[in-house]
């Protein structure tokens, strides 16, 4: 296959040992590559925000925020600030990202096995109804009781980052147990956000929705692969779902789970086909046909690699450094910026709503995952992995109450007074940054001779 100049170039620059590429760009694609990155610079984010807001010129961080942004198409139009873009539209990329993660679990990874899913399903069961019955405890009979969902949810990044900074102190069944409780958090957020955070509904708006990610199974179903046919289509169904009433991320929860799991090509398929192109080039009778012909050849390899590849692993691939990367930490910048000037920030800490969330946070989590493994364990509902203890259970249920990217969006949804959002907000700092220590000083006592015998 010929190759243009530029194309050498770049290739050769990015793999010598010049000092840019040594220093800078390998280390950030391997940095990129790690997923626990995503909750180091969601933290950024975060951190940017909240110096933002509290900076002399803070003023202007909400005025930013609430500029205007005005979408016309025809006589479709929208009218939203930039904060609520952020969070209904982009957002979308986010919870399409979570429906593909789960879709994937779904048909081929941990939730696959009914009897593997059991413990962190129940366990997640806990880690959701306790930190909610918390909440409402501090709130029952209130107007902020409507945010009883906010310390519900666990952030994945922050999570996985903290695991992380353990190396092999925590067994693979342990990461998978942390992990497979996260996702099915996940599952339980969007029931929440579907069934309890809609307010008024367009009935006329949704069903055309509804018509529109139809269209867009078929089209999976009949076998259409081009994305001009795809991405427009999921702009109409989050636009029509989004004038329902339903929250319009959900769209892209819908269009994960209708993603194809399956490839076109099966593994016996890739290799036949594969192997007739390149048997050509076994003899010498490729070589008259020239460069011209080479090239030809090489796209129809690409494109039967590409279509070996299921479309929701393709897609999933493609888009992950894209959400944790950009969506999510553009959202935490969007809302995580508390300004404090002028509060006082033990009143603000414990406000019964800031109480609320952060025990549940905290609390919350560590009680209901807990006692929820332990429950299904007694009763032989699940049994515990290989290698994972109950002190690494207890000190996972603490990490688990890391809640910051959903718990940001659910107190978006649950109060539309910026006062009381405020409040939650602070809760949500204090738990989440208290159960990250926690956790990892609790998972940090396990000794290593513990760890090698558990793990040999």
């Amino acid at each position: 296959m010929s190759q243009n100049p530029r194309q050498r170039e770049h290739v050769t620059w990015l793999t010598s040992d010049r000092g840019l590429p040594t220093r800078f760009v390998r280390p950030l694609l391997r940095f990129t590559g790690i997923e626990s990155a995503g909750g180091v610079v969601l933290l950024a984010a975060a951190a940017a925000a909240l110096i933002w807001a509290n900076a002399p010129f803070g003023e202007s961080y909400e005025r930013f925020w609430s500029t205007p942004v005005d979408l016309s198409v025809g006589s479709f139009h929208l009218n939203e600030t930039l904060r609520l873009f952020v969070n209904d539209g982009l957002m979308a990329i986010f919870f399409f990202v979570v429906g593909l993660e789960i879709k994937r679990e779904l048909v081929s990874g941990d939730l696959h096995d009914p009897r593997a899913a059991a413990l962190p399903a129940i366990a997640a069961l806990g880690g959701m109804a306790v930190p909610a019955l918390i909440y409402l405890g501090f709130n029952a009979g209130t107007d902020a009781a409507n945010g009883w969902g906010i310390p519900m949810a666990t952030d994945i990044a922050f999570a996985v980052g903290v695991v992380a900074l353990l190396g092999s102190r925590i067994p693979l069944g342990g990461r998978l147990f942390l992990l497979t409780l996260a996702i099915v958090d996940d599952i339980g957020a969007i029931v929440v956000i579907a069934v309890f955070y809609t307010e008024q509904l367009s009935l006329a708006h949704l069903t055309l929705s509804l018509a529109t990610l139809a269209a867009i199974w078929v089209a999976s179903r009949i076998g259409i692969r081009s994305l001009t046919f795809y991405v427009p289509a999921a702009m109409v169904a989050w636009f029509f779902l989004f004038e329902s009433g339903v929250h319009a991320t959900l769209a892209g929860v819908a269009i994960g789970f209708i993603t194809p799991a399956g490839s076109m090509y099966a593994d016996r398929e890739y290799r036949d086909k594969g192997r007739r192109i390149l048997s050509a080039y076994e003899s010498e009778e490729a070589a008259p046909h020239g460069e011209e012909r080479l090239d030809e050849d090489a796209l129809a390899l690409s494109a039967i690699a590409r279509e070996s590849v299921p479309p929701l692993h393709r897609i999933e691939n493609a888009l992950h450094p894209w959400s944790s990367f950009a969506v999510v930490p553009v959202f935490a910048l969007a809302n995580a910026g508390v300004r404090f000037a002028g509060v006082d920030l033990l009143e603000a800490a414990t406000h019964r709503v800031a109480i609320g969330v952060s025990v549940g946070l905290l609390v919350g989590k560590t009680v209901g995952i807990t006692l929820f493994t332990w429950l299904a364990v007694r009763f032989r509902l699940g049994v515990l992995p290989r290698s994972v203890g109950w002190t690494h259970v207890v000190g996972l249920a603490i990490v688990a109450g890391v809640g910051f990217t959903v718990s940001l969006f659910m107190t978006g949804l649950s109060f539309s007074d910026p006062a009381t959002a405020d409040l939650a907000k602070t809760g949500i700092f204090v738990g989440s940054v208290l159960a990250g220590i926690l956790g990892y000083l609790v998972l940090r006592t396990l000794p290593a001779s513990r760890v090698r015998q558990d793990e040999a």
